[in-house]
């Protein structure tokens, strides 16, 4: 599945901006300094007066990017977007400046680069190539529109001269369609890496994550099995009594399917940890497998109501019918059914490749919370819950290649939509090959 390359994030974007920030201030330096070394060692006479105002908007400007960077502590987010915009006007300061100074002649017009060079590194393919437009028609329009100062003639006025100026152009040109292509494409791969890289921590965290609960339910399993088998013991004593009235057989045979729905589990969770299962996982139709998880939640949640609605696809798909599988989905319409009284609904439909399921509650919606609970244990909102269903129904999903997205619905409620991988025929393999 393709995924976006994600931006910076927020806080290497507030890095980038406190970098762009000292680069700032230190031409800001850089013209004061130059102005009284070129005045009175050189002897150039320069417009002061123009120059200090664009050395007071460059501080204005910073004094703004300060308090953006302090406003991101508290909260707040700095996109591309902006970067792009302080870089473009970084371009646009220095634009004026070689105006003001001797246009494309300026020995130092080849800083046009260095704001390209930061575009190409932190920002996206899109926003280079614009930074590399915008600098390629400043440094053109510096070529013919300049104030010469000093004693400097104009470039035009210089034949050879003016092939040196057009020489630098040139370079410059060639430059920034190099840096364009080449550095955009290796800090593209760098951002890749370092996303795998991120994945793959996140994977290793959260199999860790799963080995300590395995551990924990195995010890569980084991604990809970002999009261247990002694509840199942005095429910089928109290069950074989004559003297029991209907009410009370009908309450104490509740209570001994609630203790056959607990040993299922625990026979689950010794399953999950070696042991051999009662059934084997084979494959099955996908028709069947829907089926079997609708019907195993009506045993659980008896009465309550369910709109389904499944569009049939290829007969000859199949999926794997493993028990921990089963589990997950029928998590998910438990956590459905308990997030709303009412428009509970299962929709289903699959091709040769993929089986699609969405349930839908008018519960109060995906709490951010809860999306983060797909990747990591939390906290649950409920009274009897231990925050761990969606993490262990996303895990089940992720080992067996599926996805889980939980979006609002239209409306008000949760639109909960898994994704899971078919094999077009009974044996996993194309029989014409």
């Amino acid at each position: 599945m393709a995924m976006a390359i994600p931006g910076p994030t927020e806080a290497s974007s507030v890095r980038n901006l406190k970098w762009l920030f000292s680069l700032r201030t230190l031409m800001g330096v850089g013209v004061l300094v130059a102005i009284p070394v070129a005045q009175h060692v050189a002897g150039i006479a320069l417009p002061v007066p123009p120059l200090l105002g664009i050395v007071a908007a460059l501080a204005l400007l910073n004094a703004w990017t300060w308090w953006r960077i302090r406003r991101v502590r508290a909260g707040g987010r700095i996109g591309d977007g902006e970067l792009f915009g302080q870089l473009a006007c970084d371009v646009l300061a220095l634009a004026v400046l070689l105006y003001l100074t001797g246009g494309a002649a300026n020995p130092f017009a080849w800083f046009f680069l260095i704001p390209l060079m930061i575009a190409a590194t932190v920002l996206s393919a899109g926003a280079t190539w614009a930074m590399a437009a915008l600098t390629t028609v400043c440094y053109s329009l510096l070529m013919f529109q300049y104030r010469a100062f000093g004693e400097t003639a104009p470039m035009h006025h210089d034949p050879g001269f003016a092939r040196h100026v057009f020489g630098m152009w040139f370079g410059f040109v060639l430059s920034a369609v190099l840096i364009a292509w080449f550095v955009v494409a290796m800090a593209d791969t760098l951002r890749r890496r370092d996303r795998l890289l991120a994945e793959a921590r996140e994977q290793a965290l959260r199999d860790e994550q799963l080995v300590a609960l395995g551990a924990l339910a195995t010890g569980a399993a084991h604990e809970l099995g002999t009261p247990l088998a002694t509840m199942a013991v005095v429910t089928g004593e109290l069950l074989r009594q004559g003297d029991l009235s209907e009410r009370v057989r009908r309450r104490v045979t509740l209570l001994r399917e609630q203790i056959e729905r607990c040993r299922e589990a625990l026979s689950v969770i010794s399953a999950s940890a070696g042991e051999l299962r009662a059934e084997g996982g084979g494959l099955v139709q996908v028709g069947a497998f829907v089926e079997q998880v609708i019907a195993q939640w009506h045993g659980q949640r008896p009465g309550r109501g369910l709109d389904t609605r499944i569009v049939p696809g290829p007969p000859q798909a199949r999926i794997l019918n493993e028990r921990t599988l089963r589990q997950a989905l029928i998590n998910l319409l438990n956590n459905a059914a308990d997030a709303s009284r009412d428009g509970l609904a299962l929709h289903v439909h699959w091709d040769s490749e993929t089986l699609q399921i969405e349930i839908l509650d008018r519960g109060p919606g995906p709490h951010p919370h809860t999306r983060q609970s797909l990747l990591r244990p939390l906290d649950t909102d409920k009274a009897d819950g231990l925050g761990l269903g969606l993490f262990l129904t996303h895990a089940a999903l992720q080992r067996l290649g599926g996805e889980v997205v939980l979006l609002d619905r239209d409306g008000g409620g949760t639109r909960t939509r898994v994704r899971l991988p078919l094999t077009g025929w009974e044996d996993g393999r194309d029989p014409a090959r």
